[in-house]
């Protein structure tokens, strides 16, 4: 079986990893060369790098038995574009998706917008990590207050700049992080608000939650937008069974 997967998450690695060992023919299509280093050592796995719109992403569907949405929960665009390009060209689609996290006691906006109105006035810095695509929702808030944490990338740092962000409140790193580093950072920079989006599990979203919860930090948490999806275990077993 070929397969066909549109990613760059943990989730998408994993099931790359785990089909590529049982037999399949997998290729992992990712945006960035950060998404392909992190499979970088993964034996039998080809790897295309490069953002791809619709029409790219329907010449490279023919040839594949099933494509895979492994994308990022807040990637939009890009799973509307993978939706419609199966469909133009009749490739089988699944959707894999990270289970979304409920939490008492936050904040919740439906955008990023959103929450740059909402902390308009409530004093404390801020630590935003909710990705350097975004980042001009905040452009209206006091530079002096933020702190933002990005992708050690070239397109990360040259958002912050844009921002007007002072390079002493870039924080250029590559996450997961565990409960101490987000508490350490936390605490350094007197974060009063933490920003951020339902990575889910994978993503780090837990250790965020609790390091927030440690040192007093409220979380501003941006909803995840509407979609549906099935978790890791439940696609591997849909494809294993195809594969029998």
């Amino acid at each position: 079986m070929k397969l066909l997967i549109f990613g760059g998450t943990t989730e998408g690695r994993i099931l790359a990893e785990k089909l590529s060992a049982l037999g399949a023919e997998v290729t992992v299509s990712v945006a960035t060369l950060l998404g392909a280093e992190e499979l970088a050592g993964v034996d039998g796995v080809q790897v295309l790098t490069g953002r791809l719109d619709q029409s790219g992403m329907e010449a490279l569907l023919p040839g594949f038995d099933l494509c895979v949405d492994a994308t990022h929960p807040y990637a939009v665009q890009a799973t509307a574009s993978i939706r419609a390009a199966c469909e133009r060209t009749g490739a089988p689609r699944l959707r894999l998706l990270r289970p979304a996290s409920q939490i008492e006691g936050t904040v919740y906006v439906p955008s990023c917008k959103a929450a740059a109105e909402f902390l308009t006035g409530r004093p404390g810095n801020i630590l935003l990590a909710t990705g350097s695509k975004e980042l001009s929702a905040f452009d209206r808030l006091d530079k002096d207050r933020l702190y933002v944490r990005v992708l050690p990338t070239h397109d990360g740092l040259s958002a912050c700049e844009a921002l007007g962000i002072p390079h002493s409140h870039i924080l250029a790193l590559q996450g997961p992080f565990s409960q101490k580093l987000n508490e350490a950072m936390l605490e350094q920079y007197q974060i009063r608000w933490l920003v951020t989006k339902d990575g889910g599990r994978a993503g780090g979203f837990e250790e965020k939650l609790a390091a927030a919860r440690a040192t007093g930090a409220e979380l501003v948490l941006v909803e995840r937008p509407p979609d549906e999806g099935e978790g890791l275990e439940e696609i591997l077993q849909q494809i294993k069974e195809r594969l029998t």
